[in-house]
């Protein structure tokens, strides 16, 4: 898997740069980087407080990934997905629906019976987010590149309802 960081990394950056642009301090997103974020992403793999799933293209790219574990700072949820990108070429394709397959099948292996993620208010992909079942159920400030955004959470109460549902609607 750490061999997959630099792969990771060109994902992470690329999908905050083409989804954030007008919402993120454009001098934050001109400044993120590709060895920064591989660093940071290989950290995180080796720290294996949570679990890292990636999408490929027919060429062995990475597309799109998910990480996921145990929720961070609340008790209403068991697991959290932490993180979840696609490439925007690669979007509209299930490709997240079955990132997110895949990790509410791990929380839900790992004992976590529900999970929260956390979305930028004016993030437009948060439509996946309700288009699968998730609540708002919680907000909060985030500050980014010195600018105060607002943070959705949205949940799922029962992990074998979003499975099924992951399982059996349509792309």
């Amino acid at each position: 898997m750490l061999q997959d960081s630099a792969g990771i990394s060109h994902v992470h950056v690329d999908t905050w740069r083409s989804t954030y642009g007008g919402i993120i301090p454009e001098e934050r997103l001109a400044n993120l980087s590709y060895d920064r974020s591989q660093k940071m992403w290989e950290r995180i793999i080796s720290e294996a407080k949570g679990t890292t799933f990636l999408a490929e293209d027919d060429l062995g790219r990475v597309v799109g990934f998910a990480h996921c574990g145990p929720a961070r700072n609340t008790k209403d949820f068991g697991g959290e997905l932490y993180a979840i990108y696609v490439t925007r070429e690669m979007q509209e394709k299930g490709i997240g629906r079955a990132l997110t397959l895949s990790s509410a099948q791990d929380l839900r292996d790992r004992g976590y019976d529900s999970m929260l993620v956390w979305v930028l208010a004016q993030n437009p992909f948060k439509r996946f987010y309700e288009s699968l079942g998730g609540e708002q159920v919680s907000t909060k400030d985030e500050e980014i590149g010195g600018k105060t955004l607002k943070e959705l959470g949205y949940g799922w109460r029962n992990l074998d309802s979003l499975i099924a549902r992951l399982k059996t609607q349509p792309k």
